[in-house]
C-alpha cells in the first residue's frame, strides 16, 4: 500500500467503491475478495474484482453518471453505503437505479467481500 493509501477510512472506502471511483480502492482489496452482485454474477479474487471495475470505468466514460449517497452506516468492521444512480448520454436517461452496498473488512483493513444490490 502506498502512503497515501492509508489515509482512507473503511468508510472512505466504501463510499469511493459505491460512487464508481475505483482505482483507490485497489490497495485495500484482499487476495480472496468476493463480490456478490445479487442476481447478476459473484467475482471472487483480487484480479475478478478489479477486471470487473476496470470494465465498469470504461463503461462510465461513455456516458454521464450522477451518484447520490443518501446514507453511510459503518460498525466495526461494516460499512452499507446505499444512494442512487443515474446514467445520461446525449440528455436522455438511460437509467436509473437505487442501490445498496454491504462492505465487509478483515483484521488488515482489507475488503474482504462486497453484497450489491440494484433495483432499476
Amino acid at each position: 500500500m502506498t502512503s497515501e493509501s492509508h489515509v482512507l477510512t473503511q468508510k472512505q472506502i466504501a463510499e469511493s467503491f459505491s460512487n464508481g471511483n475505483f482505482e483507490p480502492t485497489f490497495p485495500f482489496l484482499a487476495k480472496i475478495i468476493e463480490w456478490n452482485i445479487v442476481g447478476d454474477k459473484t467475482l471472487v479474487g483480487r484480479e475478478a474484482v478489479i477486471e470487473e471495475c476496470k470494465q465498469t470505468s470504461n463503461y462510465f466514460k461513455t456516458i454521464t453518471t450522477k451518484f447520490t449517497t443518501l446514507n453511510v452506516i459503518s460498525e466495526k468492521n461494516c460499512v452499507a453505503v446505499n444512494g442512487t444512480a443515474e446514467f445520461i448520454r446525449n440528455g436522455e436517461q438511460l437509467s436509473f437505479v437505487s442501490a445498496c452496498d454491504v462492505y465487509i473488512f478483515n483484521d488488515k483493513n482489507e475488503l474482504q467481500r462486497i453484497d450489491s444490490y440494484c433495483i432499476k
